[in-house]
Formats: C-alpha cells, sequence, structure tokens
C-alpha cells in the first residue's frame, strides 16, 4: 500500500501542494498534520508508522516534511527499513525501494555519522589543549550542554584558520552573531582581520 504523509509547520500554512503532489504519486491514504518542523512531537506520524506493514511504501513530499532533524530522519527511515517499508522523497528524488535509492541515503547516514565524529574528536583535542595550558574545559555557565558543546567546536575551527568565519558558521550552521557569542565565551580573541576578511567574501 503506499501511505502518503503532509506536513506543515503551522497553522497559517496549507498542505494543498503536499497533498496534490501526493495524490498524483498514487498514494491510496494520506495523512497529515500541522506541526512545528522544530518539535519533537509528531502524534500522527508515531500513531501511523507503527501500523505500517512489510511492503508498504511511505511517500513525502520533501524530507524535512518526515523529521525534526538528520539524527531524527535517520531514526525514522532506520525503523521504517527495519520493518520492510519503503520511503519515497517526491522532491528529493530518493525511493528506498531500490537498492540505489538505499545507498543514496546510506551515504546520507554516513556522511551525518563522520561529522559528528569529525566534531566530537576536535571537542576533544581542544579539551585537552585547553587542560594542557590549564584551563579547566568542559562545560561552562551559561550554555546548555548541547550549546557548549557547539562552543568547543567552533573555538576549535577558529583557531585552526582554515575557514573564515563564514564559513566555520555555515559548517556549524549557527548565524554568525551565535557564532561570535560561542567564541567570547570560550575566551577566544576575535582578530579583526578575521572579521573583516570574512565580511569581504559575502
Amino acid at each position: 500500500m503506499n501511505i502518503g504523509y503532509a506536513r506543515v509547520s503551522t497553522r497559517d500554512q496549507n498542505l494543498e501542494l503536499q497533498l496534490d503532489a501526493l495524490t498524483n504519486a498514487g498514494c491510496d491514504t494520506i495523512y497529515q498534520e500541522k506541526v512545528s518542523g522544530a518539535s519533537a512531537s509528531r502524534p500522527e506520524l508515531e500513531r501511523r508508522r507503527h501500523q505500517l506493514r512489510a511492503g508498504d511504501t511511505v511517500y513525502i513530499y520533501k524530507l524535512d516534511r518526515l523529521g525534526r532533524s538528520l539524527k531524527h530522519l535517520l531514526q525514522v527511515v532506520g525503523d521504517l527499513q527495519q520493518r520492510g517499508v519503503g520511503l519515497v522523497s517526491l522532491t528529493d528524488a530518493i525511493n528506498t525501494t531500490f537498492a540505489q535509492g538505499r545507498l543514496v541515503f546510506n551515504l546520507f547516514a554516513s556522511l551525518a555519522k563522520f561529522e559528528r565524529e569529525l566534531i566530537r574528536e576536535r571537542t576533544h583535542a581542544s579539551l585537552a589543549s585547553a587542560r594542557a595550558r590549564g584551563r579547566l574545559g568542559g562545560r561552562r555557565r551559561g550554555l546548555s550542554e548541547e550549546a557548549e558543546r557547539m562552543a568547543i567546536a567552533a573555538e576549535t575551527l577558529y583557531r585552526e584558520q582554515q575557514l573564515g568565519v563564514n564559513e566555520i558558521a555555515q559548517r556549524l550552521r549557527i548565524s554568525k552573531v551565535t557564532l561570535y557569542k560561542y567564541l567570547r565565551h570560550r575566551g577566544v580573541v576575535i582578530h579583526a582581520h578575521r572579521k573583516a576578511s570574512s565580511s569581504a567574501s559575502t
């Protein structure tokens, strides 16, 4: 059975575009909900997901309609694959019912794992360097645990001097304002020429 799933972030948006695309794709049933993309709750998705059977295929308009983050998306698709359920994303050209589509999605998973391990490795190196310089390291007051990890990664990338400010912000998926906040929090001296070069590249 082909099951469609459509989601919009707020009640001000409508589902017509997604519903039309899913209907044209041949979905027998379409489930829909309106919930923020950042919300951990996907009540309709979770309820229907447990009703799926091997051989079913879930159709979505776009990957970001399914998961609130890359990690969450990989978890959902991994669960579908374990159940023998395929996934088709209409605008991302992904179809896990075929070997090529599974390969593409597995590449996403591998890249996400690589990125996590790279950040973890640099974080450990940064902490070791901080301890060697006599600094305590670890979490400081004022930031959440996740933000602290991002601040450490930001410090590491900035001190390496391999990337400009814009590139570091893009790599960490944060704004430049947040990047500077993290650097100040870590006690990093922000050089004027690094600011100027990053502004010139924009």
